[in-house]
């Protein structure tokens, strides 16, 4: 059974010109979504910014009929309402200053698991696919749930590797419980809530997936986690939006780098040009930097399963071994000690330097790190 006050809100936010702001403007001057029902149109020109075409809406039994369908839909499939004005949202969705009014919900949501959000293009590469296993395969473990959107590409991708991997998983849609878009994607949903996940929407069952309901739908991604991470998408992809709203929220941003030259990279790479995202360098790196583990040693490649070691030369290991951490070696010395010419040295220092195991200082000096 669902409150009088969940009828009334629903009523509500069916009227023309009322969003999801101007709704919670409305319930705050009034006390409750029926005390906004029940105000006279006098009453309702008072509260300032409500026009007379919003206040004309408000009492129009046509929206309680809707209601009251509504409301009979939920209960035949499951679905839970939430409203944001009695605090049933997710608290750092709510946070939001355009939070949905109403989000309705299948499945279980886990308060006390860290969300992440990842997104990205529908066209995604074995590259994006890498890194999306390896980091879930990375974080299994550590109480997260992940945020995405079910669409093709990488949000499949997150929503299907989550699952294989135990971990909990939230699809945002962008349309009503009514049907499910894309429909190929109809069995993996079904997937989701047989194990324990959870999908959202703040669309009533009316509300097919038109075009601009998915860039109101990402904001939901962005606000429902405290970072979100993009892992391929073009200029101008969907994903931006979504960046751009968690940057709003003052969320972390993470983006996957990749080629200049491979179009679902190139989105990545501007959202880190424009420090709009923190580049992700490694697997681990990442982990650490959303606070999921302690002192962990960030080294190796993009995707590390272990630590890579250093290939060095004989030559270049009689130069650590002439080196110290206290006390520099000039040029001269080396060469003295190792009897050999300048000319035959130089490139095994400049080797190591890169390396990151020797430091040169001024003088052609050296010393072991």
């Amino acid at each position: 059974m669902y409150s009088e006050e969940t009828l009334y809100a629903i009523a509500l936010r069916h009227c023309p010109l009322i969003g999801d702001i101007i709704f919670r403007k409305l319930v705050a001057e009034a006390g409750s979504a029926k005390e906004v029902w029940d105000l006279s149109k006098s009453g309702l020109k008072n509260i300032y910014g409500i026009g007379e075409k919003i206040s004309y809406e408000i009492g129009n039994p046509d929206h309680l009929k809707f209601a009251e369908r509504e409301l009979k839909f939920c209960e035949k499939n499951s679905v839970s309402i939430n409203l944001r004005h009695l605090g049933d949202l997710p608290s750092l969705l709510n946070e939001c200053e355009d939070a949905p009014a109403i989000l309705y919900q299948k499945g279980n949501y886990k308060a006390t698991n860290t969300s992440l959000s990842i997104v990205g293009t529908r066209n995604i590469t074995a590259y994006g696919k890498h890194f999306i296993n390896d980091f879930l395969e990375e974080t299994r473990n550590r109480n997260i749930q992940t945020v995405s959107g079910l669409a093709i590409g990488v949000d499949t991708e997150v929503h299907q590797s989550s699952l294989e991997k135990n971990i909990p998983t939230i699809a945002i849609l962008a349309h009503g419980f009514h049907t499910l878009y894309p429909s190929k994607n109809r069995k993996l949903s079904e997937k989701i809530l047989e194990e324990d996940g959870v999908i959202f929407t703040e669309f009533n069952s009316t509300q097919k997936p038109d075009r601009e309901n998915f860039i109101q739908r990402n904001r939901v991604i962005a606000g429902l986690s405290p970072a979100t991470i993009v892992v391929e998408t073009a200029f101008g992809g969907g994903s931006i939006s979504t960046a751009t709203f968690a940057n709003n929220y003052n969320r972390d941003v993470f983006a996957l780098p990749g080629k200049i030259s491979d179009r679902y990279s190139q989105g990545c790479n501007q959202l880190i040009f424009q420090n709009k995202a923190a580049i992700i360098s490694t697997v681990p790196g990442l982990v650490q930097q959303l606070g999921l583990v302690k002192d962990i040693s960030v080294i190796g490649d993009l995707f590390p399963s272990s630590e890579i070691k250093i290939q060095i030369s004989e030559n270049q290991q009689q130069i650590l071994n002439t080196l110290t951490k206290t006390r520099p070696v000039s040029l001269d010395e080396l060469c003295e000690k190792l009897e050999c010419s300048s000319y035959k040295i130089l490139p095994d220092l400049l080797q190591l330097e890169l390396a990151g195991v020797i430091k040169a200082l001024s003088g052609r000096q050296y010393l072991a790190v």
